[in-house]
């Protein structure tokens, strides 16, 4: 039988357990050199980390980081709510199937409703077939778009006039 993992939001101090959180995201991804190469500072993670719409939630078994999430809060203009974005999330391949990601999704689940968040969301790529399951199994899903858009070409789009149908 698994223990459950010690389950901890970071602050501006945790530049330990940032650190290794993204050493996991890149072996989980298999993108070392994404999470690893021109990696910031310490000012520039203290920072993140220091930010209140920012939350990250590592999992850790004694002193290894054996998962984690990286979430945003986005506070709503329109309602005193707010909704927060699932970024990224990982368990350590040897820790999978553990229980690690529903945990930290249920206690990123507690925080959200005590910053009065009336949902959390996330993105799957379709062929991620245990990422599906597990979010399929703590939510409802829903069939969107997603487009990634270039900051200068919607620079250069809004010089050209609009072109919407």
């Amino acid at each position: 039988m698994h223990h459950p993992p010690h389950l901890k939001l970071l602050g501006p101090s945790d530049l330990a357990q940032a650190r290794a959180l993204l050493d996991l995201f890149g072996e989980a991804f298999e993108e070392q050199e994404f999470y690893r190469d021109a990696r910031p500072g310490d000012d520039y993670i203290e920072g993140v980390l220091a930010s209140p719409t920012t939350l990250v939630l590592v999992a850790s078994r004694g002193s290894e980081v054996v998962g984690g999430i990286l979430a945003y809060e986005l506070r709503k203009l329109e309602r005193t709510q707010s909704e927060i974005y699932i970024y990224d999330l990982a368990v350590a391949e040897c820790h999978r199937r553990q229980g690690v990601a529903t945990a930290l999704i249920r206690r990123l689940g507690e925080i959200a409703r005590e910053r009065g968040a009336w949902v959390m969301f996330v993105q799957a790529d379709p062929v991620d077939a245990p990422a599906v399951a597990l979010y399929t199994k703590l939510g409802n899903r829903e069939d969107v778009f997603h487009f990634d858009i270039a900051p200068a070409s919607a620079a250069a789009a809004d010089r050209s006039g609009p072109s919407e149908p």
